[in-house]
């Protein structure tokens, strides 16, 4: 069995920046502790033989090709536009810039 200590899991806070209270980490050692151990059984069981794999079934791609067809024109595309400046929407300037 994985055995997690308190003062582990109060380093790891402290590794991350994280604060928690003396409850949290007392928790989350038992906490890391059984999710170790889960992971320890799927290690025993997953033998040589059996590929490490990132997904259970295969992946296929199921999204049509790309194709080239009609689209807007810029004028089309900013006819909407409240407003507008050589070819491109013209927004309010944010954060100071010129």
């Amino acid at each position: 069995m994985s055995k997690i200590t308190r003062a582990d899991v109060a380093n790891l806070a402290r590794l991350a920046r994280i604060e928690m209270t003396e409850d949290e980490l007392d928790h989350l050692s038992s906490e890391l502790s059984v999710i170790l151990d889960a992971v320890a059984r799927v290690q025993e069981v997953a033998g040589k033989d059996v590929p490490p794999t990132s997904h259970p079934l295969p992946m296929t791609n199921v999204f049509r090709e790309d194709e080239n067809r009609p689209s807007l024109t810029p004028d089309e595309a900013l006819s909407g536009a409240p407003a507008k400046e050589e070819q491109r929407f013209k927004v309010p300037k944010i954060l100071g810039e010129e």
